[in-house]
């Protein structure tokens, strides 16, 4: 087996082999081209069986689609995409704003002080069991269908896991560091701050990096039921017309919007903790 065979076996079998970046960009491009092949062929075969079919649109179709989410609308002059992207975006951002400060503020008080962590752990292990998309009615009746209702349910749904996530982050700091430091003469709040925040500062950046999905689920499910704009109400609008060659470029955009946000909070997790991107240890 000559050695160039041998590396890409090993690449293929080994248990994390190394691979490199021209390798890694390959074999991601060629899993997108395959989506996309399989979509061609089903959309073919679905208007060989019906031709006037608009479930599976053809890439024609969905051209179509794409210009009537970008045209100016006859009687008012707006465009859907940016009427939608503006009320998502904005919904989105305020409900991870609050739920990522209510987070943060608990989860450190959990991890210094254990009467606060006697007190919020079992109320948020609670919470943590109740889908936010079971509690919409609850947050209609409350908070209306504003703004604040969409907050609401988004800090709803990631407060307990990102709380919980920053304490067992907390927790897991050896004891050997808070007492050395205490030891130098370092305040509570220096502590806190210079010792115990630096060290889960990646694993919070990973943490609401990865609420960001659950996020969007929540905010998307309350626009379908009650929002007069954004992707969910589109999306809900134009399924029921059966405009599919719509509703897929929206899904696209909801994809790539949340594929951006979750390669920023990469980037910036690479500029606040560079030993942690590069798999050091802090």
């Amino acid at each position: 087996m000559t050695t160039k065979r041998f590396f890409l076996f090993r690449c293929f079998t080994g248990i994390r082999a190394p691979m490199s970046r021209k390798a890694t960009w390959v074999i991601g491009t060629a899993s997108i081209l395959l989506l996309l092949a399989l979509y061609t062929r089903l959309s073919i075969h679905q208007h060989m069986i019906n031709p006037t079919d608009t479930t599976i649109p053809t890439w024609m179709q969905m051209s179509e689609g794409i210009s009537k989410i970008f045209a100016a609308q006859p009687r008012t002059g707006d465009r859907w995409i940016v009427e939608d992207v503006l009320a998502t975006l904005s919904r989105l951002g305020f409900g991870l704003g609050i739920g990522v400060f209510i987070a943060f503020a608990l989860g450190m008080s959990m991890g210094v002080w254990r009467w606060m962590e006697a007190f919020f752990l079992p109320i948020l292990s609670l919470f943590a069991k109740i889908p936010p998309t079971a509690m919409m009615a609850v947050f209609f009746t409350l908070f209306g269908t504003e703004l604040k209702m969409y907050g609401a349910i988004i800090a709803f749904g990631v407060i307990p896991t990102l709380a919980q996530t920053i304490y067992l982050g907390l927790k897991d700091i050896a004891e050997e560091r808070i007492d050395k430091a205490r030891t130098l003469g370092a305040s509570t709040t220096e502590i806190i701050f210079c010792i115990m925040f630096p060290q889960i500062l990646p694993k919070l950046l990973d943490a609401i990096r990865l609420q960001i999905g659950p996020a969007m689920v929540f905010l998307i499910a309350a626009e379908v039921l009650v929002g007069d704009v954004g992707f969910g109400y589109r999306i809900r609008l134009q399924s029921r017309l059966l405009n599919m060659n719509v509703v897929y470029p929206y899904l696209a955009y909801l994809a790539l919007f949340g594929f951006g946000m979750d390669m920023g909070m990469r980037w910036i997790q690479c500029k606040l903790c560079p030993w942690y991107a590069k798999g050091g240890v802090s």
